[in-house]
């Protein structure tokens, strides 16, 4: 008897166009957790092979991952959610990406088109709802549109930096592929913007007759440190920078007085306020009450929208961070003044000095000082590691303690604040960079939020290290309302022991309790195969800003703002 079994190929659907599209612009992980509108696409991902499915356990964690795989390769990564709440959830970590400028995109599956509008179960408007988080963001409604629209929002991504959402019905994505004119891969350009030669004349006059200059950079000058270094010792100029860019920037430079701001040193801070000339290069600082009105500013920034925002602008210059100052260093005079220089680097000496007073007095038992656990920890990681930061507390020790290494990386919610990051970041990032090792910093309030992402690290046995500081409290929090004047009220937390709470899930874990063990513990720690972490009791009450002299002078023993602001006391 004739085998009628055919054995012709399964006909190519949208889903194994999208797969198709995103692998061919090199989309390595999707992160996201499956459920029926997303469903196609998963098995389409199965079969095609090129992308892996990283499977979360919340999908606001899976847009963590990819923004933090984003950021630190430079390249599209991807996200998505099902019907729904799935997609919704996306929400946080997408606000996160939209404003640290990482290239991710977004799928939003929803239920089919014919009951769009009828309040049908789980029925959402992903256009609506991703509208303000978005370098791109559109709805395909028939097949067709896909691959049009998923082209744009991938190429709008990786060309503005920020997120392309994708709104993909249950009903599209299942039917048959058409045939596209779009093309299917992303096209990346390396030109960059160039000065206009005049602004940067303009830029050099200013700067010439000026007695003093400070330079303030951000992440947008991590590839020309050495050309922001070669610029600030013709001019004997201090050089700040923001938190986010600390050890991408200030290793590579003798004149670094610290990173500005509520985390940084007031010795940044004069800087600033009291130059005549204050250069700006590819920063988005977000504070700009700290920004001086008297004096003359020149900003430079690859992304023209972000000039004269936070401040008065004299020179707006529309350029490359490195191409801009390869135009101005021939412009301009050496300065042999150093006295501005010398005193500015002179505080923040200081200063450096008052930060190692509580390493040296690592704490009690069960009371373990937070500075000196990052002190450890910077002399015990790789040199080119990479740290994710919860937000909070961490934030602080991290900008006091952490320092650059040939190659470290620092990836955090530096400009949406969002807690709970710190650990599904870690995630995207050892995807991402699988050689180097991944260190998660995470408070107890913020590893809390997404536990369950220990359970994604034991799934995929993904190296990570895990950090949490315990010190029983929103400390942040804390500090916030006690400065208010206000009674800390819920701020306590009731924690279970994360040590033993980790080993029930396979990892290698340990709780420290006794400064005495925290070294040793570490080293077991970073040196152990596969997942691991470390909890440690941590000082509820620590606490060491210094973005304020006179803060720091009027403290008081007894007084709370002490214990916030300890330096010289």
């Amino acid at each position: 008897m004739e085998n009628t079994t055919s054995t012709q190929p399964k006909p190519r659907t949208v889903a194994d166009q999208v797969v198709d599209m995103m692998a061919s612009s090199g989309v390595k992980h999707l992160y996201a957790i499956t459920g029926d509108s997303l469903n196609a696409l998963t098995e389409a991902i199965a079969n095609d092979g090129r992308i892996k499915f990283i499977h979360m356990r919340h999908e606001e964690s899976g847009a963590f991952a990819a923004s933090a795989e984003a950021q630190l390769t430079g390249h599209l990564a991807a996200c998505a959610g099902s019907s729904g709440p799935g997609h919704v959830h996306l929400i946080n970590g997408l606000y996160d990406a939209q404003r640290s400028n990482a290239p991710v995109l977004a799928i939003a599956s929803t239920c089919a088109t014919a009951l769009f509008g009828t309040e049908y179960f789980q029925e959402t408007n992903p256009t609506l709802l991703f509208s303000n988080c978005n370098v791109y963001n559109e709805m395909a409604t028939t097949p067709t549109q896909v691959p049009h629209i998923l082209q744009a929002a991938m190429q709008e991504a990786v060309g503005k930096g920020g997120v392309g959402v994708i709104g993909l019905p249950a009903d599209v994505v299942g039917q048959p592929e058409v045939p596209s004119y779009a093309s299917s891969i992303l096209f990346n350009t390396s030109r960059l913007p160039e000065p206009d030669v005049e602004k940067v004349k303009e830029a050099a006059e200013i700067i010439n007759n000026a007695k003093t200059v400070t330079i303030f950079v951000g992440s947008g000058a991590k590839k020309c440190s050495d050309k922001v270094a070669d610029l600030s010792a013709k001019l004997n100029a201090p050089v700040s920078t923001t938190y986010k860019s600390q050890l991408e920037v200030m290793g590579a430079n003798p004149n670094y007085v610290g990173h500005m701001a509520y985390l940084g040193t007031w010795a940044a801070e004069d800087a600033v306020a009291n130059a005549d000339v204050l250069i700006l290069i590819g920063m988005n600082f977000p504070y700009p009450g700290f920004f001086p009105t008297d004096k003359k500013i020149i900003q430079v920034d690859i992304r023209a929208e972000r000039l004269g925002r936070k401040c008065k602008v004299n020179v707006p210059v529309h350029a490359d961070a490195g191409l801009f100052i390869d135009a101005l260093l021939p412009l301009i005079e050496q300065k042999n003044d150093r006295s501005f220089l010398d005193k500015t680097l002179a505080d923040y000496k200081s200063i450096l000095a008052e930060y190692q007073k509580p390493v040296e007095n690592p704490g009690i038992k069960g009371a373990i000082r937070p500075e000196y656990m990052l002190s450890l920890l910077d002399k015990l990681a790789d040199d080119n590691a990479v740290f994710t930061v919860d937000t909070g507390m961490n934030n602080l020790w991290t900008a006091h303690y952490l320092t650059p290494a040939k190659d470290r990386a620092m990836i955090g919610s530096f400009m949406h604040g969002s807690m709970a990051n710190a650990m599904p970041m870690a995630i995207g990032a050892k995807c991402a960079a699988p050689d180097r090792q991944v260190i998660a910093i995470c408070g107890d309030g913020g590893f809390a939020m997404l536990l369950g992402e220990l359970l994604t690290i034991m799934q995929y046995n993904l190296p990570v290290k895990i950090l949490v500081a315990d010190n029983r409290s929103l400390a942040f929090v804390k500090w916030e309302m006690e400065l208010a004047g206000l009674k800390p009220v819920e701020t306590h937390l009731s924690n279970p022991d994360f040590g033993k709470l980790a080993e029930a899930t396979g990892l290698f874990a340990q709780t420290v309790e006794d400064p005495s063990e925290l070294e040793e513990a570490m080293k077991k720690w970073l040196a152990a195969e596969g997942p691991a972490l470390l909890s440690v009791m941590t000082d509820t009450d620590a606490a060491s800003f210094s973005f304020s002299e006179k803060l720091m002078k009027a403290s008081a023993p007894g007084n709370p703002i002490s214990n916030f602001l300890p330096l010289g006391s």
